[in-house]
């Protein structure tokens, strides 16, 4: 199949034989080696490359992107964030008048991570660079230097734009299936039931860079771009599978501030702006951060197989691990949540504060009526071998008043609900430990008791 798409402000026309081969290894072998192989795993941040498509300009893990997710799109590496006389971008320029590099390894990432958030006026320089690891500079001089550029213009050779694809055609289609809209996706998915589905390759990436593994029939998910909507209704939101994470976190903000903060620790931005809520959900990881918050908010699922569509209860998805209620040639289409839940709170618990996989993730949502809980959905992650409602609590809970009291007394119900497993993230008893205080946290949240990621004197 052939791809169209721009290389540092030039067309590129590029036939690929490997749908899967990653973006990383094609730019390398072009001799583009200032995009670095780190951990190729989209960890360290060393290869990260700028794409824009019609939604802008993201920063993403060249290890985790396919060739053919650069159809129509335009891509900037390292070697284009200078001008083509050699003028640097302003970042580059505070990274060298800010000390910000020593061994150079991590430095081209940076910067093009940099430049990304230098073009989009994104400021929280913390966030912005979580996904980037530097071992022997140390993060201060690098912020130094984003805060120092973060005033400069943005150089005219940094506005990309979309390939204009009306008059070009994708070529062979064999190798891999582009749907441009959901309704080609199920029509050639009943055909192809054994097919791999492919969205942002956060996950699925990993399977072909760390276990090798062939992927014989594959579709990517790109252009079925009416799945990467959110529609408002008079009480709830739909939410398309293809929406990003980094998209939802911005659409959830207001509505559901706790579940927002939630995704903001939801890998790196690299990540974030390229896996969708639809995999995250799919995928039926144990400890994916998105399930138990909308389990909490008892989130609908709809799925479609052909011309039919079926919703569930997010809950019953997930059947066991790595088994999902997902009939052949059926697909997530949409998740719809609720357009408000004042009582919802999420806690995630890891090792490192950014970009680390959750060890417990509990998401509460009581709601109370003359001063007694009335309601109650509680849902962790890494607590089963699926995400899961704590039902024995949320009994426990039902028609008592909200308070320290009646939370602790209800604690012993969660060894009721869950006994979770020991491995490298925590023990058994740790998790145990940290569900019930996070059931805790809840109840002294209203009282004034701050944020731990508050420092007060």
């Amino acid at each position: 199949m052939d791809i169209t798409f721009l290389l540092n402000g030039e067309t590129r026309r590029v036939a690929v034989t490997d749908p899967t081969q990653s973006v990383l290894d094609w730019l390398r072998a072009e001799g583009l080696s200032g995009t670095k192989e780190g951990c190729n795993e989209g960890d360290c941040g060393a290869c990260s490359v700028l794409l824009t498509d019609g939604n802008g300009t993201k920063p993403l893990n060249a290890c985790l992107m396919m060739m053919p997710h650069l159809q129509g799109k335009a891509l900037r590496t390292v070697e284009g964030i200078a001008g083509p006389d050699g003028t640097l971008h302003p970042v580059q320029q505070a990274m060298i008048d800010h000390h910000g590099s020593q061994c150079g390894f991590c430095t081209p990432g940076f910067v093009v991570t940099m430049a990304g958030a230098h073009l989009n006026g994104a400021r929280d320089h913390d966030d912005q660079l979580a996904g980037n690891l530097c071992r022997c500079t140390g993060y201060a001089p690098i912020i130094r230097a984003a805060k120092a550029a973060q005033s400069a213009p943005v150089p005219d050779w940094m506005r990309d734009h979309p390939v204009d694809l009306a008059e070009i055609s994708l070529g062979d289609e064999q190798l891999a299936f582009l749907p441009r809209n959901s309704d080609d996706l199920a029509a050639w998915y009943l055909d192809h039931p054994d097919a791999t589905l492919i969205a942002g390759a956060t996950d699925v990436g990993l399977w072909v860079t760390k276990q090798l593994r062939n992927l014989d029939t594959v579709a990517f998910l790109g252009g079925c771009t009416d799945l990467q909507q959110i529609e408002e209704t008079s009480n709830s939101f739909i939410i398309g599978a293809g929406v990003t994470i980094a998209a939802l976190r911005k659409a959830m903000t207001t509505p559901h501030p706790s579940f927002a903060e939630l995704l903001r620790r939801f890998a790196s931005e690299q990540v974030r702006q390229a896996a969708t809520i639809g995999g995250n959900i799919a995928n039926g990881s144990p400890i994916g951060d998105s399930p138990p918050a909308l389990i909490a908010m008892g989130a609908q699922l709809t799925l479609r197989r052909g011309d039919a569509l079926r919703t569930i209860a997010l809950e019953d998805f997930f059947l066991d691990y790595g088994k999902q209620d997902r009939a052949p040639g059926e697909f997530v289409q949409s998740v719809t949540i609720p357009k408000t839940a004042p009582g919802l709170a999420c806690y995630k618990l890891s090792k490192r504060f950014d970009q680390d996989i959750s060890a417990v993730c509990g998401c509460l949502n009581l709601t109370l009526k003359d001063r007694k809980i009335a309601t109650a959905r509680i849902a962790f992650g890494g607590m089963a071998a699926t995400p899961k409602r704590a039902g024995a609590l949320e009994d426990a809970l039902i028609g008592q008043p909200l308070d320290e009291t009646t939370l602790t007394a209800a604690l012993p119900a969660l060894e009721a609900d869950f006994a979770p497993m020991s491995d490298m993230r925590a023990s058994s008893a740790y998790r145990m430990q940290t569900a019930k205080a996070m059931v805790l946290r809840y109840g002294r949240a209203p009282s004034g008791q701050p944020s731990i990621l508050e420092v007060q004197a």
